[in-house]
Formats: C-alpha cells, structure tokens, sequence
C-alpha cells in the first residue's frame, strides 16, 4: 500500500519550500502528497457589525450591502485557496509527484487530526502567512499541529536545500528512542550520512541507550557516528547543527518531562525556533 503524506499550504512564503521539500519525500519515500489547504472559520467574514448608530431608513441597505460584501469575501477566499492548491500540485506534478488536492473548511488542528490517521507523515512550514520572519516567532498553527498531532512532523525551513548530512538529536526519552527507530525503518535516511548527538551537563554521564541507538541504526545499514556535547542543550544543539554543518535535524518531539505526554519539550520548541534546517519532529 503506498504511503501518504499531507502537505499543508497557505500561500505564505513558505508554501513554495513546504513542496520542494514534499518533492523530496516522496521521492525518496514512494509516498503520494495530498496537499491540504484550509479556510478558517473567519475567513470571509468581517465578524464586525457595522450598522451600529444608522438612520432607520438606511439601516436594512447598508445590511443588504455588508451582506453582499461578506459574500464576496467568502467566494474570494475560495478561488484564492484553489489556487494555492493548483500551484502547489503544478509544482509536484512537474516533478513527478502523484498529488492530489484537498480545500477545507474550518479549525486547520481539526482538518489535520481529521486526514492524518490516513497519512505516514505531516509537512508544514516553520511560520504562516500572518508571522513576521523574527528568528524567535513561530507559527501559531505550527505550533498547535505539533501539540497536537500523533504523526510524525516534518517543518520546513525557508529555503529547500539537497539532504545529505542528518543530526538526531537524542536524550534517552521514549520519544528520542522512536525517532531513532523511525530513522532506521524509513526510506529517507537510506544512503544519508548520520550522526547521533547528545548532550551532557557537566558532570552528567550520556545517556547509556546511545550505544543501542547507534547499533540500531548501523543493523539497519546507514552510515551513522556519535558525538556528545556539553552545555545547554538548546545552544549546544544549534551550533552543532550551523557548524556541522548539518542539513537536516531529527528529534523526540518531547523529553524527560513530568508532562511529556502533554506538552512538546522545550528544546524541541526552542530548535523549531533557532534552527535554519528543516526538522523532523517524532512523538
């Protein structure tokens, strides 16, 4: 059975990288793209009554006319959002990418928890058409996806760039561990050079599975290496990841946490922020 993946397009900067780098998942994976677009509920709507201290006289025209003029609204997001959609599957289809289109209606966290049970992965960009490109902002629906989604999650950075050298950032947790196992079973990682890091306080030992994590990924054939760093795990991570240099950074999408089942791990956020690569996140 061919696996899928949703892409997820709002006609933001990021739209174009969120494709280029769907292309490259489904090349590398086999996988079909459904490339998803959502209207929020607002979207068309003023959600202001403008009719406030009217003449009575004037009052059901200027009503008729507000009316019509949501209306108009409405059907202008549409044929926007269709056509954010054809652009995106002329692009996936120009490089050979079986895609199928999907315009929907709603909470975006809905339409995805909706579509995802069907879907080997999610794709969506690091900031959205109403986020400013500052370095410490992330998008707020990307930010509600990755709390709430069970998929796997893959952001896009920017700008695509060829995959050639991947980081998997690792800690011992739960989450780290099935990145680790996703990595080993997934079809991207096949031919990609590897490398395990993890990072320790001083006077804190590495954690003892990195050995296994290492011996799981090398039984599965790919070419991997380990490191540990000290520091801050945040900076330290981003570093590595700029000095590397890395194109590429894999991780638990939650650590050692009391609340890890509800909340993503603050490294994982503050790394969505930082980084320039795109990340793949795994609950």
């Amino acid at each position: 059975m061919t696996s899928k993946i949703i892409a997820l397009v709002d006609g933001s900067a990021y739209s174009g990288s969120v494709c280029e780098h769907a292309v490259w998942v489904a090349r590398r994976s086999g996988a079909t793209v459904d490339v998803m677009h959502v209207l929020g509920r607002r979207e068309g709507n003023s959600g202001a009554d403008l009719s406030g201290a009217i003449a009575l006289g004037a009052r059901s025209a200027l009503l008729e006319e507000l009316s019509g003029l949501d209306e108009q609204r409405a059907k202008l997001a549409v044929h926007r959002g269709r056509a954010i959609l054809e652009d995106a599957k002329d692009l996936l289809d120009e490089a050979g990418v079986e895609a199928s289109e999907q315009l929907r209606h709603g909470d975006l966290v809905e339409a995805v928890t909706e579509r995802e049970k069907s879907a080997e992965m999610i794709l969506i960009g690091k900031r959205g058409e109403g986020a400013d490109f500052a370095k410490g902002h992330l998008g707020s629906n990307l930010e509600r996806v990755v709390r709430t989604t069970s998929r796997p999650l893959f952001v896009a950075s920017r700008a695509f760039r060829p995959i050639e050298r991947v980081l998997i950032a690792f800690d011992g947790s739960a989450s780290a561990m099935r990145a680790v196992d996703y990595v080993s079973r997934s079809p991207l990682y096949e031919g990609l050079a590897i490398r395990i890091v993890t990072v320790s306080r001083e006077g804190d030992a590495a954690p003892t599975e990195l050995a296994d994590a290492q011996a799981k990924l090398a039984a599965a054939g790919l070419d991997v290496d380990t490191q540990v760093l000290s520091g801050q795990p945040e900076e330290a991570l981003g570093r590595h990841v700029d000095e590397g240099p890395f194109d590429h950074l894999v991780m638990g999408a939650s650590g050692h946490s009391r609340l890890r089942a509800l909340f993503v791990g603050s490294t994982s956020l503050e790394m969505m922020r930082s980084c320039k690569v795109p990340i793949l996140l795994v609950r």
